[in-house]
């Protein structure tokens, strides 16, 4: 079916996005926004002391010994101190979104990766409120047993809800008392130095004897390892409010670093006051150890229900956001509702939603079932990170060059790293992990999304094109078994190629493409340039890859600026290997034509001459290809006589169209027993199944009969163009034409 070419070009679309994109990030914003401290460092350090610090440190010290306490927390902070260098550097190079890490991945690796990670990135990042909220419980029951835990729960989440509702603002203002809560919680702990014994001895090493609702049968160092990560992986609570800070590109690197930094010597310090302040049986089954051994055991409980509380606050203020970056770029059905702010800035929209997901989580009443599959995608996110900029590192691209520059290695070991652990925590939920990111993936490749901003992933792929053109000029040898259809279509009119459209797209798939040459000739240059990228645009709808370009010469007629174009394009890697050429109607063009075939041979092109009106869709679509005697005779080789290109293209006509191929063999008397011979060895050393073969005594003959209706014929040109006698083909068979001449680097039997 024919498209409008009257729509909008999508350079004119692209340039609008941008244009609205350019004055959003320019004007002056009507909400408040935060800096390092509030924005950035609390959050995040807070959303890192958490649970883990207080009830399961000392689980950890206890099985693996102080060394191996230690070991585990460098080796999990190595990772996250990794991806938060690597999120830091590539902050510094870009103009930082809404969203976070959507921003990071989606300006570097398109909106379909970052869609395919923000996604559940987003319900992790949802789910996770009702982990830390099912925390908060367990520490609330300590200090008051007889309260109903779905009260405690839900009392826990409309507080949450109320506060992140209201504002962000009023969320960092209680996060501010949280912190001085952990504070003095963890001064108790230091003032314990002063008030109790710290005689106990030291294990080095630990046995790793497990837990004891397992009855310590055993764990290992990474089952240890698996259960103390998580610990580490909060540092995007910052980064998730990229859209609210002040200065993004400096308030990230700083208040993550630092906040990592900080916490990773809390964690170091606190394993020495727990080796020595408690005996090995104690650390192993006593989660309270903490509570009981510090100076004040309240002031260690409060800050355990505070660092809870703060976590469950900052994925409650930084999920929505999240949501509300994927809705801006209608990568989620319902966007444009989810999309919306308040005038203060606030995603209340997309509260509503993550909201209702915490409550229904908060309903099931137990997430362990899941808890892996959620670090598993904020995993995914982080190796994703340092996986864009140790591509930005390795594609060189002068559009990469951040503030902040890291080694390759340091990205290399942050991917790698994040990798491993999501194996060690937990191999299935990993697989489980990718295989939704991939599935989304494909969901938004089919989505077409347009993005208002450009990202690296032409270069990435220019880079891998350039290495493997490389490869194969040093590999060298001859490229037979490598054809494909690369048509080069020479335009001086679009409407000229609308009328083959459909032959080119069924000629080209599934691998070769569609080059349009536009000669202006003495044709309209703007028509060119207005119509050409439709056409491209249209071939590409149905997966043809296809490119335009024109060129304009002053003076210079039709066939002169085709013979430039074929020099200018003769020495490209990704050469077009079939020139696609007009019949010529009248006795004048035919030596146009001559010289256009003759300069296509020079430039080892085959050359295709079609003749016929405009093609529909029908049903019946048949190949008829007519096989002239070669000049060796009916004898099979691997030269096949000079019809390699027209066996191969009415193959994939045959194969598209999902028909038959009706064979005509013109041969002489008695040779139709060595022509049935050839041609049955030719089907089977093609591997062209079926095909009907036939022949043809006389020219008189070539047209089958009626009854078999071919859709188009091809025909094979020996020798040099005869334009009397291809007319009178045209007129015996009475089919739309295709004359095909080899370039002699095609071999249907390779």
């Amino acid at each position: 079916m024919e498209k409008d070419l009257n729509v909008e070009r999508p350079a004119e679309a692209e340039k609008t996005i941008q244009e609205e994109v350019e004055a959003k990030v320019t004007r002056k914003p009507s909400r408040k926004l935060f800096g390092t401290f509030s924005g950035v460092f609390t959050p995040t350090l807070l959303t890192i002391l958490g649970v883990i610090l207080y009830l399961r440190e000392g689980w950890v010290v206890g099985n693996a010994g102080l060394l191996g306490a230690w070991l585990i927390i460098i080796i999990s902070f190595a990772i996250t101190f990794f991806t938060a260098l690597s999120l830091s550097s590539i902050t510094t190079n870009i103009r930082l979104g809404a969203g976070g890490a959507f921003s990071v991945i989606s300006q570097s690796l398109g909106l379909e990766v970052g869609g395919s990670v923000g996604i559940p990135l987003y319900l992790a990042q949802a789910l996770a409120v009702a982990m830390y909220i099912f925390g908060f419980r367990a520490g609330w029951l300590w200090i008051f047993p007889d309260h109903p835990p779905l009260l405690v729960d839900l009392g826990t989440f409309a507080l949450l809800f109320v506060i992140a509702f209201i504002s962000a603002s009023l969320a960092f203002k209680v996060q501010y008392l949280i912190l001085a809560a952990i504070i003095v919680s963890l001064i108790a702990v230091g003032a314990s130095v002063f008030t109790q014994s710290m005689d106990n001895p030291i294990r080095w090493w630990g046995t790793f004897p497990g837990s004891p609702e397992t009855g310590f049968q055993g764990i290992g160092f990474w089952g240890v390892f698996a259960v103390f990560f998580p610990a580490s992986i909060g540092i995007m609570a910052g980064a998730n409010m990229s859209g609210d800070l002040k200065n993004p590109r400096r308030s990230i690197p700083v208040g993550t670093l630092s906040a990592i930094g900080l916490s990773f010597i809390v964690y170091l310090i606190l394993a020495i006051w727990l080796a020595m302040s408690a005996s090995n049986a104690s650390l192993l089954n006593n989660y309270s150890v903490m509570i009981e051994k510090a100076a004040w055991g309240p002031a260690v409980l409060a800050g355990l229900l505070g660092a809870t509380f703060s976590s469950a606050l900052s994925s409650l203020v930084g999920s929505p956001r999240i949501l509300q970056a994927l809705a801006e770029h209608k990568i989620l059905p319902g966007s444009a509702w989810f999309a919306v702010r308040t005038a203060k800035g606030e995603p209340r929209n997309a509260m509503l939603l993550t909201g209702a997901i915490v409550l229904l989580a908060l309903m099931l009443r137990n997430l362990n079932a899941i808890a892996p599959l959620i670090t598993m995608f904020f995993l995914i996110t982080y190796a994703t990170i340092n996986g864009v900029v140790l591509i930005e590192q390795s594609l060189k691209l002068v559009s990469f060059r951040p503030l902040l520059r890291i080694p390759r290695l340091v990205s290399a070991l942050g991917c790698a790293g994040c990798l491993f652990a999501m194996f060690i925590v937990n191999a299935i939920f990993a697989i489980v992990a990718m295989a939704v990111v991939i599935a989304l993936h494909a969901y938004l490749i089919k989505k077409r999304i347009k993005a208002p901003f450009g990202d690296v992933r032409s270069g990435l792929f220019t880079a891998l094109a350039e290495w493997g053109a490389k490869k194969a000029e040093d590999l060298g040898g001859s490229r037979e078994k490598v054809w494909k259809a690369n048509l080069l279509v020479p335009v001086e009119d679009s409407r000229e190629v609308r009328n083959v459209y459909l032959l080119l797209k069924d000629m080209a798939r599934p691998k070769g493409f569609v080059r349009l040459l536009g000669l202006t000739g003495e044709r309209n240059l703007e028509e060119l340039t207005e119509n050409l990228p439709v056409l491209v645009e249209d071939f590409k709808d149905e997966d043809v890859f296809s490119t335009w370009t024109v060129i304009d010469i002053d003076a210079a007629t039709f066939s002169e600026n085709l013979v430039v174009g074929l020099q200018a394009l003769g020495s490209a890697f990704f050469r077009s290997s079939v020139i696609f050429l007009p019949f010529p109607q009248e006795s004048e063009q035919e030596a146009k034509i001559q010289r256009i075939v003759r300069n296509a041979k020079r430039y080892e092109l085959g050359a295709v001459l079609f003749h016929g009106e405009k093609l529909e869709e029908r049903e019946d679509k048949m190949v008829h290809l007519i096989i002239d005697r070669p000049e060796s005779g009916w004898k099979i080789s691997v030269d096949l006589g000079r019809f390699d290109l027209a066996l191969l293209l009415a193959y994939k006509l045959k194969h598209n169209w999902r028909s038959k191929i009706i064979l005509t063999a013109l041969t002489e008397s008695g040779e139709d027993r060595e022509a049935q011979d050839f041609i049955d060895s030719v089907v089977e050393l093609a591997r062209i199944p079926n095909v009907q073969s036939r022949m043809a005594h006389s020219k008189e003959e070539l047209r089958p009969p009626d009854r078999e209706a071919p859709f188009v014929t091809l025909r094979s040109i020996q020798k040099d163009l005869d334009f009397e006698a291809l007319r009178e083909t045209i007129e015996i068979v009475q089919t739309p034409c295709l004359f095909v001449m080899d370039s002699s680097l095609e071999n249907a039997l390779i």
